[in-house]
């Protein structure tokens, strides 16, 4: 069964979401910014969501961690939770 390891920041609106990104883009640190920013829980530890196998995540995300190029942030992504940036930084 494959497997990843993904960062995300979860946040309120697409606005938000592209600021954390154009940020991102210029260097700021991926879990500085989920740290400060970040609704999910996940943001403790910097967004990392720890291991990620298919079926535990919603069909959008999952989409994203199991087919987008490795080290480059994704999104934002809307699902029902909110808008997401994404970063996967392993798959197996």
């Amino acid at each position: 069964m494959p497997i990843a390891m993904a960062r995300h920041i979860l946040l309120k609106t697409a606005q938000e979401a592209e600021q954390l990104k154009a940020r991102l883009d210029k260097g700021e640190d991926f879990a500085t910014l989920a740290r400060r920013h970040s609704l999910c829980p996940s943001r403790k530890r910097g967004g990392d969501l720890g291991e990620i196998r298919p079926g535990q995540m919603i069909k959008a995300f999952e989409s994203v961690v199991f087919r987008k190029p490795l080290h480059q942030v994704h999104g934002p992504l809307k699902t029902t939770f909110g808008w997401h940036l994404i970063v996967v930084y392993f798959r197996d």
